[in-house]
């Protein structure tokens, strides 16, 4: 019997941060140590950017392969019609990998928006919200009890558990977190309260000279503050511990997907 090399691929992505979050990017604050020792194996990305910061027109180019321009999709409004492109799920659907995508999608819900090229999916409405989340599970809305980055690792592991073993699979498990509303799983409220976050070295830089973009981009609530003058304390009092606390429940669950995988053979296809 021939060995089949084709590899497995597992896509995982998160939602919002940037590449510091990690620290094997040089986060002091969130160890990674799992994430860094696959860093370390493979391959990290230290010179890329990304081709626009905006969620659904950044989801569109990683499944297409092509800028927003050509897709057409450039706002959170825009929707993806898949008569019309070709995506990752369908490209290897088609080379024969069974495949399955769990999480958000964002890129339009029903017809020819839902994943195409996808044996399984279950996806979360736009946004979705980190409690109880509702989902749409092959087009079928259902409501799962827990907390969004637990639920969707359960359903990948799930997926792999139940998954036919004489194919390699392509399976895509896209995070929410840590987009906002700050909402950390309640183990990790509060984890990061008494530590000190320094601010990011550009957080006063002067935007008069910069495209207007950037200045209409500008946080509305940041108005209510001097921030050259008003306590620090003021301001990392919901956001930053917030943040960090949805970083490590997502670093959490990711060393849980790894541990499961390290346990089965499925660096390769059968």
């Amino acid at each position: 019997m021939a060995v089949n090399l084709r590899p497995n691929v597992l896509l995982i992505m998160a939602d919002d941060h940037a590449p510091a979050a990690f620290s094997t990017y040089g986060n002091k604050l969130n160890q990674t140590p799992n994430l860094d020792r696959i860093a370390g194996e493979g391959l990290r990305l230290d010179r890329c950017f990304c081709t626009n910061a905006i969620c659904t027109p950044a989801r569109a180019s990683v499944h297409t392969g092509k800028y927003s321009h050509t897709t057409g999709i450039k706002t959170l409004n825009d929707v993806i019609d898949q008569t019309q492109e070709t995506t990752l799920g369908m490209l290897l659907h088609g080379a024969g990998y069974q495949t399955a995508f769990v999480g958000k999608w964002h890129l339009g819900h029903g017809g020819n928006s839902d994943p195409a090229g996808y044996d399984y999916w279950s996806v979360l409405p736009v946004q979705g919200r980190y409690y109880d989340p509702e989902m749409s599970e092959m087009g079928e809305p259902v409501v799962e009890r827990g907390y969004v980055t637990d639920v969707l690792t359960d359903k990948a592991l799930s997926w792999l558990e139940k998954r036919e073993t004489d194919r390699p699979f392509f399976l895509v498990c896209a995070h929410k977190a840590p987009h906002d509303p700050f909402q950390p799983n309640r183990k990790h409220m509060g984890l990061f309260a008494e530590e000190p976050i320094p601010e990011p070295a550009t957080f006063h830089d002067d935007y008069r000279n910069r495209a207007g973009a950037i200045d209409r981009s500008t946080t509305p609530e940041w108005e209510l503050f001097d921030l050259e003058e008003d306590p620090k304390e003021m301001r990392n009092i919901y956001h930053e511990p917030a943040n960090a606390g949805l970083v490590s429940e997502l670093k959490v669950e990711l060393e849980q997907l790894q541990r499961e995988l390290g346990d089965r053979p499925f660096d390769r296809g059968p």
